[in-house]
């Protein structure tokens, strides 16, 4: 079969895989855009904002950890279908939550479900697809609709942003809980990828054989028996700690962030379109140039950028124009940063690196919202750069033992 065959073959199966990437970043986004709308709409306290937000990512991060073992007690087929039929489930409780408590159930629900089908779908496209080259093709490919969610979420909190009480947050919710369930029939009866399914297992029993033989060796006793690489772990651990936790206070809190320095719920929603206009083209403008021998200048660039725009903020007013200004130079920087940044690793060490990064975002988004008010946000922003210098720091150490190990060297001289 040819490449293009296959890819249209199997790209229906990305694209529903891909939905997934939507309710993913729309739950995270959907919320932060929504969650001042909750705040007034319920009388929520800034403490209870923290504890829904810091729910989410923790649901997520654990959702993300477990995949294997629910793969493996309801098989890779069944929680591939059936994920989203739970993620629908929370994010109804959510639409007609009418207390804290219910908010918080319907958030965890959802961010855990979007957690686990993250993972198994990108499992199932590697699995059903035959052949290497198209696998990669379609996982780039899903990898648009995470970008997609992010305009979605944002795109409809501003649409209802006018809405009194929670009304426009509930109706958010509603959109976010029917793409779930069309996508759960869709996975669940299509005969199509019923039969992809059924070709795959007929196929992989020599890959089963091979992927037990590779996860004989777990990732301690690796890193272990491979004295070098752990001075690679705990610098990529640092450096993806500090990233995350910028990364995930200004996506959760940006909204709230604008609303407490008296922006309008469809200024601060509105803003977060164009803000997030700015982060995907300076991803787009960096990314093939980041993954080859200019990364690590570009890393630099965007670890300078970031540094200026918290330490800007920390100087400057606490007015509004001041916080978006910087938000907007964050997005540039932390974009390029995070591209410049090339990792290769095990996928066992990488998945425990991203779900000890979520953790600590969980525990940090407990105490986000009294940080980002105007009253604290000055000191606050003294204290993100002081985070952004350790990642530059964890950064530069990862970038010497590259050069020490010739690590990637065949990449840069291809370059």
């Amino acid at each position: 079969m040819t490449n293009n065959k296959a890819l249209k073959k199997y790209r229906p199966l990305a694209t529903a895989s891909g939905i997934g990437s939507i309710l993913g970043s729309g739950i995270i986004v959907g919320l932060s855009a929504t969650i001042t709308v909750w705040q007034q709409g319920l009388g929520l306290t800034n403490m209870q904002v923290g504890v829904i937000s810091g729910a989410l990512t923790f649901a997520i991060a654990l959702g993300s950890l477990i995949t294997g073992m629910i793969s493996k007690t309801f098989g890779l087929t069944k929680a591939f279908n059936w994920l989203n039929l739970f993620y629908a489930i929370g994010a109804l409780i959510c639409v007609f939550a009418n207390s804290y408590l219910l908010l918080l159930v319907g958030v965890i629900i959802a961010g855990f479900a979007s957690g686990a089908d993250l993972p198994i779908s990108l499992t199932v496209i590697s699995r059903d697809v035959p052949d290497e080259k198209t696998t990669a093709s379609l996982v780039s490919f899903t990898q648009i609709f995470w970008q997609i969610g992010v305009f979605f979420s944002y795109g409809c909190a501003f649409v209802v942003s006018k809405m009194s009480g929670a009304t426009g947050a509930r109706i958010v919710f509603t959109i976010l809980s029917i793409c779930a369930l069309l996508t759960f029939l869709w996975r669940s009866f299509s005969k199509t990828f019923r039969n992809l399914h059924i070709e795959a297992e007929q196929r992989n029993d020599d890959r089963k054989q091979n992927i037990k033989n590779n996860q004989k060796q777990s990732m301690f006793s690796f890193l272990g028996s491979n004295k070098k690489y752990l001075a690679f772990f705990f610098s990529i651990l640092i450096f993806y700690s500090c990233w995350n936790l910028l990364a995930n206070t200004f996506g959760q809190f940006q909204t709230f962030t604008l609303v407490q320095a008296h922006a309008s719920q469809s200024f601060a929603t509105g803003a977060g379109l164009v803000l997030n206009i700015i982060a995907l083209i300076a991803s787009m403008a960096f990314a093939s140039v980041a993954g080859g021998k200019y990364r690590n200048k570009f890393f630099f660039v965007g670890i300078v950028v970031q540094f200026v725009a918290m330490l800007g903020l920390a100087l400057s007013s606490h007015a509004l124009w001041p916080i978006v200004l910087a938000i907007g130079f964050y997005n540039i920087g932390n974009n390029i940063a995070g591209e410049a940044m090339y990792m290769e690793n095990r996928a066992s060490i990488q998945g425990f690196i991203n779900g000890f990064s979520r953790f600590l975002c969980g525990l940090f988004a407990f105490i986000t919202p009294a940080l980002v008010v105007p009253a604290h946000i000055r000191t606050s922003m003294f204290g993100f750069a002081g985070i952004v210098l350790l990642s530059f720091i964890a950064g530069l150490i990862m970038i010497n033992l590259q050069k020490k190990y010739k690590v990637n060297k065949a990449l840069e001289d291809k370059e």
